[in-house]
């Protein structure tokens, strides 16, 4: 990423589908509010302190860990579909964040999301999570205003009380995975 450094009054950025593999030059970017970097080959988050950054997108890379977020307390939607994320981690200070997309990456259950009280939108499917234990507690911040969550192809959606069980503990629930509740 180079050469970018001099758009100081930059809000969005998007360098999808560029094969890159590093995150860089990114500290003089003061007002970027949205970075859309998927479908790169980058494997270590790097945002140079960015704060006011509401909108960050790395789907589609090779991650393997979530930190590297901490800092980013304005942020509002994360997306970090199709990686090789293991675990959740590096989340709990973000406080405003209101969409969370961790689907396809290699994850067996929801942890350091307590503190996420905006939550709307929880995406976790096509990764290994075998049960639903520990879910109204890891999302307890957020149980009154999560309306949407995706669970499928996750071994945990054979259960036969699988949606019984995410309706009782989300109160609001308007979408479980492709079902919509009126």
């Amino acid at each position: 990423m180079e050469e970018i450094e001099h758009f100081h009054q930059l809000l969005m950025l998007e360098l999808g589908s560029n094969r890159l593999r590093v995150m860089e030059n990114l500290q003089n970017l003061t007002n970027l509010q949205e970075l859309w970097l998927g479908r790169n080959r980058i494997k270590v988050v790097n945002l140079c302190g960015l704060k006011c950054i509401k909108k960050i997108s790395l789907q589609s890379n090779r991650l393997t860990s979530m930190e590297g977020f901490e800092d980013c307390v304005a942020l509002e939607e994360l997306y970090l579909c199709h990686n090789g994320i293991s675990k959740m981690e590096g989340l709990s200070t973000l406080v405003n964040l209101r969409v969370l997309d961790v689907s396809s990456n290699k994850l067996m259950s929801v942890d350091d999301i307590q503190n996420l009280t905006e939550l709307e939108d929880l995406w976790l499917n096509d990764n290994q999570m075998e049960s639903l234990e520990g879910i109204a507690g890891a999302v307890a911040g957020a149980r009154g205003k999560l309306a949407t969550i995706y669970l499928e192809n996750n071994p945990c959606v054979k259960s036969p009380t699988y949606t019984a069980t995410l309706r009782e503990i989300f109160p609001n629930i308007q979408q479980i995975d492709s079902n919509i509740y009126a």
